[in-house]
């Protein structure tokens, strides 16, 4: 089975530089440094079978450069050394000169027989008019920079060496920075490591070379982490502050400080010859209780260099001038040595990125949260602008939010060991897969963020990247070997290990390049069914303040794939097509389904391919606002699903579409839609009486609400295995489980036994922030459509329509309420529900009407629980021409003296219920 991606100019650099190479033997004395590599252009030309990489190539700039791990390879590979001056001389170049630094000028004598023309230097210069330089990595001096630039410029660079004997010499150096090489491959993400490579005879492969163990960590921070922790004992992210976690996952990026469940607000990068630091909320950057540490922050990302540091935001000049360094207020400015800025901007990316490259410091402050709440549906690894930036440093700022608060600073010697690390122990449980290592109870409990953490790598959809690849290759590997779990009802997912695998192939087959090489490997149980082709789908829509789901009766199985015709006239106007209709996403320990299992597509084209791993019904999604009228949208192939609307489809039709494959059905009646699993609708033989069920049920939920019947959106329920939180839940759709489905669709049931639950739900959708008093009304006033529609459709009174209303049971409620002093915190669902059932049995349900049908007419309404109970308490009044302030005040609202000066002129309601309680 091939997953491998379609060629990019990374695997068409690599088949150009191991042209005619059949394998790479590296056995002799010369012990290679073990590669680095980094952002995403660097990609391994030679990798051995523990996953070191020990030749290497990228791009930087318009240039490119070739680096190899031991300087002996110069003149132990004259093939590959002549296919990377090639290479290396650029696309179309006819420059021939290639400049060698003396030192191994032994190179020389292979090039002149390659038709290359040798100049042997004693160094770099501006002066040199060559297309290619090679040099070992000891021999960079103070020529760095102007070879760095003749890189950028389009100059091809070839390096040769190792870096463990000079670390071995330099204990107390920094290898990634100060060793001679690294000054100038670091830049273009390839380091010089200081940990010697294992030598063997290396096949040659024909793409990029790969392995689950080169999904390593590239340096030990503990010294980075002594030095920016130095004076800092905790980090103050109090005071409501609500932050974004920064996923920390490249090879040279670390946290620094993190919740207890490991999620980092604050980390660093090494990129290129530079340095980097984010915190997750630019407030924190202007922070008093922070400057101990920002003042280590700007000395670490300074370098010793005692430079200029810049700072955009204006907030954080206070404390940042207190490092002692010059500070300035600016926007960017490549003569700065430390750049400080917000994630906001997606200005100068590439300017500040080679700015980093090239050793300056950067320290970035923003989250990312509320961009993702304000662009719903965009992908905020790609889209948000401090990831533009931040993406290639390897460290990206995630769109859910965090909650604050006072965080101890580790201990540097332990953080190295016990930090999770998204690459560290994505290598750990690879290893855990293919060879059976154990994993830690500490790895194990984080394997779930690993699953989460995946999936957003995984969005960062960077095919061009080898870093990515190298992540989704090892990712597809231990899928293939696992499997992925079948997860139904019967067989749900509890371990960590499974809730990873489930995460990880749910969103590997949404990027991978052949997905449906994969598909058989995740969906194990995937039968055939019969399909409709060219179906067309009318479309009339004119929707009000929030979008609406237009069914098309259709279903895609499982990986299915299908076309889409679609009119001009809604094309890049903010509708989506959706497949799948249960979109709860599931966190629970144990699930029954992968967490998401629906997908949305933007309209963008009037032809667009759309599919879904778990398969799903297929849904137009129309945005508020929106009027369309006889567009007609085509579906080229899908399954049809058991699907009846009122109106539309005939009795014929219904008795063949009732056994349509698809394994989810949808009833869709004048103010609402019922979506099921198709057994429950198999044997339904008058949708029609079920139809005039239902549109009694909603005309009477309009009627209390003092709406018209007609609703502006069609309310809809949705089942599931399995749904976010309670049994059922509000919203659109509503919630529920597959078990109780068959009782939306059976009217003597219904009339029998009753519907509280789901009108209790259908309650929650009337109610309005104006008159509900949270957390005191929520579960309660939505029960007042219960009780309705139970007594006036169903025919059920209140007492057999739930246990909770028995005379009994309330009146026992009540007394209990009484004697512990009515204090209204213990106010709420059937204690509270009491209060409007006894102004119902007063006054009638028209006054409830009467009143809805008021606030309908107002507005400017307060924002506080007494403010709003004050104005509910005096609209009641004015309703049933009655002073109720008595009533409310002996069921513990806070009612004003001012409420009850206007309401004074209205006779009292001097023999309520609550009279005996006080």
């Amino acid at each position: 089975m091939s997953t491998q991606p379609p060629r990019t100019h990374h695997e068409a650099a690599y088949m150009s530089l191991m042209r005619g190479l059949r394998e790479l033997d590296l056995h002799g004395p010369r012990v290679p440094s073990d590669l680095v590599l980094i952002g995403d252009h660097a990609f391994p030309l030679a990798m051995n079978s523990r996953g070191q990489v020990l030749m290497a190539a990228s791009l930087y700039g318009r240039g490119r450069i070739v680096v190899l791990g031991h300087e002996g390879y110069l003149t132990a590979f004259p093939a590959l050394v002549e296919n990377a001056l090639t290479w290396l001389r650029g696309d179309g170049s006819d420059n021939l000169s290639v400049g060698i630094q003396r030192n191994i000028m032994a190179v020389a004598d292979n090039l002149s027989k390659a038709g290359f023309q040798a100049n042997v230097v004693g160094a770099f210069s501006n002066n040199l008019e060559v297309g290619v330089y090679v040099t070992d990595a000891y021999s960079v001096g103070p020529d760095q920079k102007h070879l760095v630039a003749f890189m950028k410029a389009g100059g091809g660079v070839l390096i040769a060496g190792q870096a463990w004997s000079w670390a071995a010499d330099h204990p107390k150096e920094n290898t990634l920075l100060q060793f001679g090489g690294n000054k100038v491959s670091g830049v273009a993400g390839i380091y010089f490591s200081e940990h010697p490579g294992e030598v063997e005879c290396l096949p040659v492969y024909p793409q990029i070379p790969s392995s689950w163990m080169a999904v390593v960590i590239g340096k030990d921070f503990e010294d980075d982490l002594e030095f920016l922790l130095q004076g800092v004992s905790e980090f103050d992210l109090q005071g409501g502050i609500i932050v974004s976690e920064v996923m920390v996952h490249g090879p040279l990026t670390f946290p620094i400080g993190t919740t207890k469940n490991g999620q980092a607000f604050l980390a660093g990068a090494y990129y290129g010859q530079g340095r980097v630091i984010v915190v997750s909320h630019e407030g924190l950057l202007g922070r008093e209780t922070m400057a101990p540490f920002w003042n280590n922050a700007i000395h670490w990302l300074d370098e010793g260099r005692q430079g200029v540091v810049g700072i955009a935001p204006a907030n954080a000049l206070k404390v940042l001038s207190k490092s002692g360094l010059q500070c300035e207020k600016t926007n960017f400015r490549e003569d700065l040595s430390v750049f400080v800025c917000t994630a906001y901007s997606a200005e100068k990316v590439e300017e500040i990125q080679n700015f980093v490259a090239e050793g300056g410091g950067l320290l970035i402050g923003g989250h990312a949260w509320y961009w993702a709440q304000s662009h719903a549906g965009q992908n905020t690894m790609t889209d948000f602008a401090g990831n533009k930036i931040l993406n290639k440093m390897g460290m990206s700022l995630l769109g859910a939010p965090m909650t604050g608060g006072l965080f101890k600073a580790p201990v540097p010697s332990q953080a190295v060991k016990d930090t999770y690390h998204f690459r560290h122990l994505l290598r750990r449980f690879a290893g855990h897969v293919n060879k059976g290592e154990e994993l830690t109870e500490h790895e194990q409990e984080s394997l779930k963020k690993l699953g989460s953490d995946c999936s957003n790598y995984l969005n960062l959809k960077a095919h061009d990247c080898p870093s990515y690849t190298q992540v989704m290759s090892t990712l597809t590997d231990v899928l293939l070997r696992s499997g992925m779990p079948q997860v139904c009802g019967s067989s749900p997912v509890k371990s960590p290990k499974d809730h990873l695998l489930l995460s990880v192939g749910t969103e590997l087959y949404k990027v991978c390049p052949n997905p449906d090489a994969l598909l058989p490997h995740l969906i194990k149980d995937n039968p055939l069914m019969p399909v409709v082709y060219n179906h067309r789908i009318m479309i009339n829509v004119n929707t009000e303040g929030r979008e609406e789901w237009i069914s098309t009766g259709l279903y895609l199985s499982p990986g299915m794939k299908t076309y889409m015709a679609i009119p001009a006239d809604i094309v890049n106007k903010g509708w989506k097509v959706q497949i799948g209709c249960q979109t709860d996403k599931l966190k629970a320990a144990e699930i029954k389904r992968a967490p998401c299992v629906h997908v949305q597509f933007p309209i963008t084209s009037e032809m667009m391919q759309v599919w879904n791993l778990w398969g799903g019904l297929i849904y137009l999604v129309a945005p508020p606002k929106t009027q369309v009228e006889g567009v007609e949208v085509v579906v080229q192939m899908a399954v049809p699903a058991p699907y009846y609307k009122s109106g539309v489809t005939t009795a014929a039709d219904w008795s063949l579409l009732r056994t349509a494959p698809s394994p989810w059905a949808e009833l869709e009646f004048d103010n609402i839609i019922l979506t099921v699993p198709s057994d429950v609708v198999r044997d339904l033989e008058r949708p029609e009486e079920l139809a005039a069920h239902w549109d009694a049920i909603m005309r009477a939920i309009a009627d209390l609400a003092a709406k018209p019947h007609k609703f502006p959106h069609k309310e809809r329920f949705v089942a599931d295995v399995q749904i976010s939180h309670g049994w059922m839940h509000a919203g659109y759709p509503i919630m529920m489980y597959n078990t109780v489905a068959a009782d939306l669709i059976n009217v003597d049931h219904a009339r029998s036994k009753g519907l509280w639950g789901p009108i209790h739900e259908l309650g929650h959708n009337q109610q309005r922030g104006c008159w509900e008093f949270p957390s005191h009304t929520t579960e309660c006033t939505c029960n007042l459509w219960s009780v309705y529609v139970h007594e006036e459709v169903l025919g059920i009174n209140r007492e057999q329509a739930h246990e909770a209303m028995t005379l009994k049971n309330r009146k026992k409620r009540t007394e209990e309420y009484a004697k512990g002093g009515k204090n209204l915190s213990c106010w709420s669902v059937w204690v509270a529900l009491e209060t409007y059932i006894q102004l119902q049995e007063k006054f009638g349900w028209d006054a409830f009407k009467r009143v809805f049908a008021a606030y309908h007419e107002m507005s400017d309404f307060p924002g506080d629980n007494k403010g709003k109970m004050n104005l509910y308490a005096e609209t009641f009044s004015y309703n049933v021409e009655m002073n109720l302030c008595g009533f409310f005040k002996a069921w513990g609202w806070p009612i004003e003296p001012a409420t009850e000066e206007k309401l004074s002129s209205l006779p009292p309601w001097g023999d309520h219920p609550m009279v005996q309680y006080d």
